[in-house]
């Protein structure tokens, strides 16, 4: 199993859980794992050509998956997933 860090805007859809556990072998595959099992969280996540947001970082093992293979960036039993909304600020 993938373990996944849920951020705290989306734990609605997770009952409250901060972290799940899902399997996928691939970023796309255990996005649409994850809605299987917690409807909705594929839209807040991908836009409607079902890239990801924007404003959405994901992070594998602690690396983002923007320098790897995106969304086919493959994945293993064991894996760490995070995902983390983008903060914007400043002055």
């Amino acid at each position: 199993m993938i373990k996944v860090r849920i951020p705290t805007p989306l734990r609605t859809l997770t009952k409250g859980r901060g972290e799940v556990e899902s399997a996928g072998s691939t970023i796309d595959d255990l996005i649409g794992r994850l809605n299987q099992a917690y409807p909705g969280i594929k839209d807040r996540l991908c836009d409607e050509q079902g890239e990801l947001r924007r404003f959405v970082n994901v992070y594998v093992n602690e690396e983002d998956i923007r320098f790897l293979k995106g969304k086919d960036t493959a994945l293993k039993s064991g894996d760490d997933v995070s995902i983390v909304p983008a903060i914007a600020g400043g002055c």
